[in-house]
């Protein structure tokens, strides 16, 4: 409480002052000392600088008491609560407020063991259904049982009395503080001979048995280099390692996690170290606790750093005379790929760092420092003693050079040649000893034979024996045409043109076989070629069922060889039109000639209904409409209008509209109904009239059947179109003013050019006159 009333003057000390401080906390108000109170809980300095800062502020003793006085009365002075309890353990110390997660903090190596204590998973909680211990020592708080059995039944459940008694009816207190299970069990059944006469003899058919029922709680204290230190509430059953964990274990930045002292009764009776268990899950030294034990854990005396190529990288805390081969074994020793020949050391002197090199040979004897980097590097990744062969051998790969010191014995190492393994070249690629590339071109054909001497390999030689496709362009030919899946395909000697059709799925439905052609390249003979050519062209005929004609049977085809397939000019799939609207029978037609036109499929259609409107008809074609005059169609059907139809034509026949469009340039944009002899004018009146921004001169009219029709001039006469049924009448409007307008860099060229021929005019006039 103190504590918190000397934080509370802190504020006063910096913003008021000594004089004047009696006087001023008098005139405060409750609201101000209480807002004084929540600043002065930020404040960071101790207990011992706020006084020694005040003081020298010129406040004398009366003052504090003042102040303190003050806030005694508001009651803003509380005590800190205890946090509430986890599991079976009760901390009375507050856990020290971790940094919010915005707080970037530079990565470090993790400290060995550091995560045995913060492991969500690892809770070190006392079991507390296990048999009773024959050694637990009884304490205060301890609840016995006391079972009776045989000839009579019982039970007791007596729980400890702080005087270290237990009381059983009609019998005297029996003291059992500070004994065991099995000696508080020979006490009480003494005392219980009394009631049961030959208790636990043999012959007498009457037992007892004690056992411990709940628990009593201990009060344990952790101190020095904990992450949270303070007293904490345990179960009577718990170890040394329960408490460590209750209070986070050893601080990672400071606390020893090889120097753990417990004392009772304020002495030493055992130290800890946790490599023990962490290494060896060495658990001799976790002794259960009693109450008032005290927990020490010291500063680490000495750490080092092991990275690169171990098991477990990280921190590690050294005990004196431990040797550079204790820490590897901490790692878990080398990894795989360990260059363990030599290890790198960093480590600090006075001034600056210096670099060790340590052999394998010295890791028993070396002695590590605190603050020392071990770095173990990796092996190379090269092979001391390899040769490689690839190619067409039946077992390609890397051989040991020791067992294949030739070009013969590798070849054997690797099951031998392939058929297709071309014997006059194989190629070793060597590195000379500037690890400059070689190339060295061996007959192979004749070393296996024994022909020529036998090649010495060295260390890296690859050697690549050439197959014969290699050396040779990928082989192929083509179908295209009236097949089901035309392409390119591999070629393989023998292959007929039955061979290719049959790869390509047969013959389409549309093909003909009595006109094939093969495109054959000319490779060296080009007798019999007219000049300039440099294919040779060969016509065959084949049936539906693949077979040649007997002459054509010889016809094989050879590699690039290119065959095309004819379609019958009698086939073709059907193609169809379709015709909407006001027609008799609409709906999709199958177009029967090339010679079919828009008026064949009006007939086809059964004629148009008495509601169709000619003038409006459309015809589309690929997306795209096209104007036709159909009235003019159904009268003559040899004028050029009558299209030929093609696959997928639409041709729509709507009905007789009775409505007018006008939009544009207008008051009042609508639609309206048309009526016979009404003037283009009446129609845009009805709409309002025109805008100011209208260009009457350019009104026209879209017809219903898509075609424009512009207003005309005569003189200065205008004559509008005259109004269809369906039709829209548009009115554009005048381009923005701003358009026709110079800019200003224009406007003055276009005056500097104007001044300057007035310039010339003027000149020439005068000389003229003179």
């Amino acid at each position: 409480m103190i504590a918190r009333l000397t934080y509370l003057i802190l504020f006063f000390v910096r913003f008021i002052g000594g004089p004047a401080f009696a006087q001023a906390v008098q005139q405060l108000t409750d609201e101000q000392v209480q807002q004084f109170v929540q600043q002065a809980k930020s404040s960071g300095l101790t207990e011992a600088q706020i006084e020694s800062l005040a003081l020298s502020r010129g406040f004398t003793t009366a003052d504090f008491s003042r102040m303190r006085q003050r806030i005694s009365q508001l009651g803003l002075t509380q005590k800190q609560s205890a946090q509430p309890s986890e599991s079976n353990v009760t901390r009375t110390q507050p856990i020290t407020p971790t940094p919010p997660e915005s707080a970037t903090l530079p990565a470090k190596p993790a400290v060995f063991g550091a995560t045995l204590f913060t492991s969500p998973n690892l809770s070190f909680e006392p079991n507390l259904r296990i048999a009773t211990p024959r050694h637990y020592v009884i304490g205060p708080d301890d609840e016995l049982i006391i079972d009776v059995f045989g000839n009579a039944q019982q039970t007791y459940r007596p729980k400890v009395s702080p005087e270290g008694s237990i009381r059983i009816e009609n019998l005297s207190p029996v003291y059992v503080n500070g004994l065991t299970i099995e000696q508080a069990e020979q006490r009480i059944v003494n005392r219980l001979r009394t009631l049961f006469r030959g208790l636990n003899t043999a012959g007498s058919g009457i037992y007892a048995q004690l056992t411990l029922g709940s628990v009593r709680s201990i009060h344990v204290t952790l101190l020095g280099q904990v992450v949270r230190p303070g007293t904490y509430t345990l179960s009577s059953l718990a170890t040394v390692f329960n408490a460590l964990y209750a209070a986070g274990g050893p601080d990672t930045n400071r606390g020893s996690f090889r120097n753990i002292r417990v004392y009772r009764s304020n002495r030493l009776i055992r130290t800890i170290d946790c490599y023990d268990f962490l290494l060896r899950a060495d658990q001799k030294d976790n002794i259960r606790l009693l109450d008032q034990d005290v927990i020490f854990i010291d500063h680490y005396n000495a750490r080092i750093e092991m990275i690169g190529q171990v098991k477990q990288p990280g921190i590690y805390e050294i005990r004196p005379n431990e040797t550079l081969r204790n820490v590897l074994n901490f790692a878990g020793g080398f990894a795989e790929q360990a260059y363990s020949a030599s290890i790198t050391l960093y480590r600090n002197t006075s001034s600056e760092q210096q670099i060790v090199t340590i052999s394998e040979s010295e890791n028993a004897t070396f002695i590590p420092k605190s603050g020392d980097r071990y770095v173990i590097g990796s092996i190379l990744d090269r092979v001391e003693n390899r040769v490689i062969i690839r190619g067409a051998v039946f077992r390609p790969g890397e051989f040991s050079l020791e067992k294949n010191q030739t070009l013969k014995t590798l070849v054997k190492s690797a099951e031998g040649l392939r058929e297709d393994a071309f014997l006059n070249r194989a190629i070793i690629h060597r590195l000379r000893p500037n690890l400059d590339p070689e190339l060295i071109s061996v007959d192979i054909g004749k070393v296996l034979r024994s022909e020529i001497a036998d090649v010495i390999l060295q260390r890296e030689d690859v050697v690549q024996i050439i197959t014969f496709s290699e050396l040779r362009q990928q082989r192929s030919v083509s179908i295209r045409g009236a097949v089901n899946h035309p392409g390119t395909f591999n070629f393989a000697d023998s292959m007929t043109v039955a061979d290719l059709i049959v790869m390509a799925g047969g013959f389409s439905e549309g093909a003909i076989s009595s006109r094939m052609e093969i495109a054959r390249r000319v490779r060296y003979d080009t007798s019999g070629l007219a000049n300039g050519q440099n294919i040779q062209l060969f016509a065959f005929t084949i049936d539906r069922n693949l077979r040649l004609n007997p002459a054509d049977a010889q016809l094989t085809l050879r590699p690039f060889d290119q065959v095309f397939v004819r379609t019958s000019p009698h086939y073709e799939p059907q193609k169809s039109v379709v015709v909407l609207g006001e027609v008799n029978y609409p709906g999709s037609y199958a177009i029967r000639t090339p010679t079919d036109r828009i008026t064949d499929l009006l007939n086809r259609a059964g004629g148009l209904k008495s509601d169709a409107y000619l003038p409006a008809a459309r015809f589309q074609r690929r997306q795209e409409g096209i104007s036709i005059n159909l009235g003019k169609l159904m009268t003559n059907p040899d004028v050029s209008g009558n299209l030929l139809l093609e696959n997928g034509d639409t041709l729509t026949i709507p009905r007789r509209p009775d409505i007018v469009r006008i939009r544009g340039e207008v008051l009042n944009p609508a639609t309206v109904d048309f009526e016979a002899g009404k003037s283009l004018r009446a129609y845009i009146n009805e709409a309002g009239g025109f805008t100011k921004k209208a260009i009457r001169r350019k009104t026209y009219t879209i017809l219903a059947n898509g075609k424009i029709q512009p207003s005309q001039s005569f003189l200065v006469f205008w004559r509008f179109p005259k109004p269809e049924r369906g039709m829209e009448i548009v009115i554009p409007a005048q381009p923005p003013a701003e358009q026709n307008r110079l800019a200003p860099t224009e406007r003055a060229a276009l005056l500097t050019v104007v001044g300057s021929g007035l310039v010339v005019i003027l000149t020439a006039v005068r000389i003229f006159t003179n």
